[in-house]
């Protein structure tokens, strides 16, 4: 190895200095990508024979950038500048043609639909981008759809641009056909012939282009980094040290852009190869190693990771009977002490599995029950078709014909108009079925249930606010909502609740899938209007 180094080196040294960065812009939008490009050595093995990183300054911040190898003597470094004004940098390399080049660029202020990268908010349980507008989470899954072919990634893309869905779980390691599968060089034609320290920059490219396309349809690409259906490849059974190397490299290459969220694992308990301090170790590796600290999570098959350690920001659980009911859904929030995405819930489709054959309504309805708990709940479909080699939108993307995706595009709008930073759940521990914003908000929501009237009861002591609502009822399978006459002017009932007096029910359809949406009457006309909003 230090042969190989130091021969390295001396062919570097012929280069000397004419190895300038190729142009780069001189300003870049805040949260945008500011990529250095810099020409260096190809032989021996750069990836691991080449360091490189880049120190960015403004003013007091001080910012380093890990670089990485792309190829044909291409070297780059990506920063997303997480401030306004001016930045310099200079780069750090064992390298001497890497090694001392300078810049600057402006960060200037973000434009359009650029709100920065998602974060968890300051209660710690729910998700704003990084200016404060807040996010709504409707997420699906989409395993190998970045690996399948330009026309059927187009159509995907196609699909999710009228869908209501704002993050996309999405593999690096292909687990169903796919057209692009090789993330490391091959080194023959079997299963485990490739070099887990050599990169097929060919294949990233392609990947984070996937990346920035979700990016620009204003959708999270939530990466999953391993999972254990590549047995065969054994991808995901590397040693530790080609986990870090992987890890370093994925982290230099898409950190920088600002819909990335990173996923350890998807049913991480499900590879048999790696315990538990493997885990702990390799979080610790990717928090290292990304300096814009991209959002945190693991999914599990039946072990559930301990989501309070430090370094994971939001919990994700798969789960198909926690979110039947908001009392069984909210306690993942006390247990997980973050914000909670139920990612698996089972799948809307026609599948003979038991995991990918909900009807739409009760994938929906699996969303209002999470929703009300103030949790979170993603969606995918399994159905069959002509033509599908794994049979879904899950594992292949393409196009979405479930029935469900309309009524989460309507649940979206409802969440769009609720206070921030979102759904808190209500007395959870006494059936009130109920999440919102005391005194302010509230979503009641009945599920499969029909009831032809609702005694109009809201959680209050004595010295609590009485205030004035309105309601409405929320028909969510038929995406109407239709306003109940009047309003409803609260009083004690008794130690633990309010009550209108002169009008004690709200009359209700008798059909599946209800929601009530109870809101205070505020400001002069007497329309509510969400002050968090204003």
């Amino acid at each position: 190895m230090w042969s190989r180094r130091t021969v390295m080196v001396s062919a570097a040294a012929s280069l000397a200095l004419s190895n300038a960065a190729f142009a780069a812009p001189a300003s870049v939008e805040r949260w945008g990508v500011y990529e250095i490009a810099l020409k260096g050595p190809q032989t021996g093995n750069p990836f691991d024979e080449v360091t490189l990183s880049a120190v960015f300054v403004s003013g007091a911040r001080r910012v380093v950038v890990p670089g990485f190898y792309d190829g044909e003597g291409v070297y780059r470094v990506r920063f997303s500048p997480p401030e306004t004004g001016g930045w310099s940098w200079a780069t750090q390399s064992n390298i001497r043609a890497l090694s001392g080049q300078t810049g600057r660029f402006e960060a200037t202020a973000p434009t359009g639909q650029n709100h920065g990268p998602v974060r968890v908010t300051k209660d710690g349980y729910h998700f704003a981008y990084a200016d404060g507008t807040p996010f709504r989470q409707i997420g699906t899954t989409c395993y190998a759809w970045a690996q399948q072919s330009d026309a059927k990634c187009a159509e995907t893309l196609t699909t999710l641009s009228t869908s209501p869905f704002n993050k996309l779980r999405m593999c690096i390691f292909p687990n169903v056909t796919a057209e692009s599968i090789d993330p490391f060089v091959r080194t023959g034609s079997g299963d485990r012939d490739w070099d887990a320290k050599r990169f097929d920059p060919a294949f990233f490219r392609r990947y984070e282009d996937r990346i920035r396309r979700l990016g620009a349809l204003g959708i999270e690409a939530d990466i999953i980094l391993f999972h254990p259906y590549n047995k065969a490849r054994g991808f995901s059974n590397m040693s530790r040290a080609d986990d870090e190397r992987y890890i370093r490299y994925v982290s230099a290459r898409f950190s920088a852009y600002r819909n990335v969220w990173w996923a350890m694992g998807n049913e991480y308990d499900g590879i048999k190869t790696k315990v538990m301090d493997d885990w702990d170790h390799l979080f610790q590796v990717l928090q290292a190693a990304d300096p814009h600290d991209r959002l945190r999570s693991i999914h599990n098959i039946n072990v559930y990771y301990d989501h309070r350690k430090p370094w994971i920001t939001h919990a994700s659980f798969q789960n198909g009977s926690a979110v039947l009911d908001d009392a069984r859904a909210q306690p993942y929030r006390n247990f997980a002490q973050k914000a909670v995405i139920f990612d698996e819930v089972c799948y809307e489709g026609n599948s003979v599995k038991r995991w990918g054959n909900l009807t739409g309504e009760q994938l929906v309805m699996r969303f209002w029950w999470g929703t009300i708990a103030g949790t979170y709940v993603g969606h995918s479909e399994a159905y069959s078709e002509p033509g599908r080699t794994d049979g879904s939108w899950l594992g292949q993307g393409g196009k979405l014909i479930g029935t469900s995706p309309p009524r989460l595009a309507f649940l979206k709008t409802i969440l769009d108009t609720a206070p921030t930073p979102g759904i808190e759940p209500i007395e959870t521990w006494y059936d009130k079925h109920m999440g919102g914003k005391p005194f302010e908000y509230y979503l009641r929501y009945f599920g499969a249930a029909e009831p032809t009237e609702w005694v109009f009861e809201l959680p209050g002591r004595k010295d609590d606010p009485k205030n004035t609502y309105r309601v409405d009822i929320i028909d969510t399978w038929n995406m109407t909502i239709t306003p109940v006459e009047g309003v409803f002017t609260m009083d004690i009932k008794d130690a633990y609740s309010f009550h209108d007096p002169k009008r004690p029910v709200v009359t209700l359809p008798g059909k599946k899938w209800i929601a009530l949406r109870i809101t205070r009457v505020t400001g002069k006309d007497g329309v509510w209007t969400n002050p968090d909003l204003d």
